[in-house]
């Protein structure tokens, strides 16, 4: 029986201010990758391609472990897009050749009476046969469970984002706020010499 499963997830976060502005920052797409999941489970295959190895999931006792393909680039309009180009479900290779994953997320800044926030949204669709004997189980039920895992997967990509990224925006900022004036001293003292 083949059965699609939705989820949505939206983010607002408040960017603290610092030296560089984010918009500086998001130019560098593929940060925003290591925000969202740990860099172990991260493998890059080209400069705006990223392999994810999820953590292993469980669907009605069904345990699997999806990797997916990720594409991420920033736009002209400083929107950071993320949309996935593959995905393989490990250990369950009949669900592998019959599943289909579609991730598709945007994240921009923004301002907003003088702060500025990130706001995104990330839209998750799988498409699935599902196998006996899991297929006699009533449809609503298959797809409440469904939807339900999927969104748990947004939801912890989401508390991760918010975390992580801030943090990683801060360090990046307050490093290269440091290497422009190392430079700036290194040119002032070769004027002198």
């Amino acid at each position: 029986m083949n059965t699609q499963f939705v989820a949505s997830q939206s983010v607002e976060i408040a960017v603290p201010e610092q030296p560089v502005p984010i918009q500086h920052y998001l130019r560098q797409p593929q940060r925003l990758v290591y925000a969202i999941a740990d860099h172990n489970r991260i493998k890059q295959l080209s400069q705006e391609c990223f392999r994810l190895e999820m953590r292993p999931l469980n669907f009605m006792s069904l345990n699997f472990q999806p990797a997916v393909d990720l594409k991420v680039w920033a736009d002209s309009e400083g929107i950071v897009h993320l949309t996935s180009v593959g995905c393989q479900i490990r250990g369950l290779e009949y669900i592998n050749q019959r599943f289909a994953l579609h991730l598709n997320g945007k994240l921009y800044p923004y301002q907003y009476k003088g702060i500025t926030l990130l706001r995104g949204r990330a839209d998750l669709k799988v498409n699935v046969d599902i196998p006996l004997p899991f297929s006699l189980t009533p449809k609503p039920i298959l797809e409440t469970t469904g939807n339900g895992l999927l969104k748990s997967v947004l939801v912890r990509i989401k508390q991760k984002l918010m975390h992580q990224l801030l943090l990683d925006y801060r360090q990046w900022a307050s490093s290269d706020t440091k290497s422009r004036i190392q430079t700036q001293v290194q040119n002032l003292s070769h004027a002198k010499s």
